[in-house]
């Protein structure tokens, strides 16, 4: 089957879609299980990348089909009023990542705090892992789900970051960036150079928004 890609910067998303809350967690060790390891210095970590599958009974040779290596650049990511735009330069992309208000109620112009973060879309890289690593310090955001296709907007959880530091994130977790509760944030990202992305779009596929607060002490509006 062959699908379009999404319109990162023009979704075109319905108007009075309904939201489904998903839990904020602060990112441990022990919270992260499943989804990635804290990175104390990118340096000294691997981004995992996944072996090429082979085609048929023949295995892919145990020294082969791992080597693409990885690509790296910096994601920024930006709240301007009530959107939330994301960089990233390691692959090219420019995203609306989500918004603070309703889509069709958002409003570029002010420069109001976001209360809440509201997401369209999320997608994994069947190719390899990715890491972000802040360079700024602050606290930060970053939504996950476990792998698998059958994903539901019920198995999301937002993990809050202190800061200070990253995310060596494994394949196959489903994911959305990462952001800064306000303002702009930039970050150290390295990911797979492949670069495959298998989607899921909340809106078309199950008429909602992820929601979540942006603070751990934050109620949603």
């Amino acid at each position: 089957m062959t699908t379009l890609p999404p319109n990162y910067l023009n979704p075109g998303l319905p108007a009075g879609l309904a939201t489904v809350r998903i839990p904020l967690v602060e990112a441990t060790e022990a919270s992260l299980q499943g989804y990635g390891v804290l990175v104390d210095d990118p340096k000294a970590h691997k981004v995992e990348i996944v072996r090429w599958p082979a085609q048929g009974w023949r295995p892919v040779d145990s020294d082969s089909g791992d080597e693409g290596g990885t690509t790296t650049g910096t994601f920024i990511a930006e709240w301007e009023g009530d959107i939330l735009y994301g960089k990233n330069d390691a692959v090219g992309g420019h995203y609306i990542l989500g918004y603070n208000s309703l889509p069709e109620q958002a409003d570029t112009t002010h420069r109001r705090p976001p209360a809440r973060l509201l997401l369209w879309h999320c997608n994994y890289h069947p190719d390899g892992g990715q890491m972000f690593f802040p360079l700024e310090p602050g606290p930060f955001l970053v939504p996950m789900a476990l792998p698998g296709d059958d994903v539901k907007p019920q198995d999301f959880v937002c993990f809050w970051f202190r800061g200070g530091q990253g995310l060596r994130m494994h394949p196959n977790v489903w994911h959305e960036g990462v952001f800064a509760p306000s303002g702009r944030r930039s970050f150290y990202d390295e990911q797979g150079a492949v670069h495959a992305r298998v989607s899921v779009n909340f809106a078309t596929e199950f008429g909602c928004l992820l929601e979540m607060p942006l603070a751990p002490d934050q109620p949603l509006a």
